[in-house]
């Protein structure tokens, strides 16, 4: 069965794009939305691999108010299905310090600028990611 990767992307096209690289080059599934309650209901009642979390999120609400990536990664964070989830910024904000920024105050894995460049380098991105949970999983069952 292929991992499973969340894309939370308010852009049609964008979100579009996202999910037919990760199908097409990553052969993952695939789940999208960029509603805020959807997305922290899919991260607590399903088994997801990897989420992909645009930072921009400019229409998303959890519970009526409104939250961007950042927030919503946080969001994530306090699941108990989330914590060890592998969560990917996606930007086109990309200047100089953000990466560490935003990383440090959403609590994300890891951050990919927009457009993505490297479609391929993505979808290794992502499997690495999930990769390493997966090891870290596997080793703590040998213990």
């Amino acid at each position: 069965m292929a991992d499973t990767v969340l894309v939370v992307e308010d852009d049609p096209a964008n979100a579009l794009l996202v999910e037919t690289i990760l199908t097409r080059l990553g052969g993952f599934e695939v789940i999208r939305s960029h509603d805020g309650d959807e997305v922290l209901e899919i991260v607590s009642s399903r088994p997801i691999s990897a989420a992909l979390m645009d930072v921009s999120l400019k229409d998303t609400r959890v519970r009526g108010d409104k939250v961007d990536g950042v927030e919503l990664t946080r969001r994530i964070r306090a699941l108990p299905g989330g914590v060890g989830l592998p969560v990917i910024l996606l930007t086109a904000h990309a200047m100089k310090g953000d990466r560490e920024r935003l990383l440090f105050s959403s609590g994300a894995n890891d951050y990919v600028a927009k457009p993505i460049a490297d479609q391929h380098e993505l979808v290794s991105l992502v499997r690495r990611h999930i990769e390493t949970v997966q090891d870290f999983l596997d080793d703590g069952l040998e213990a």
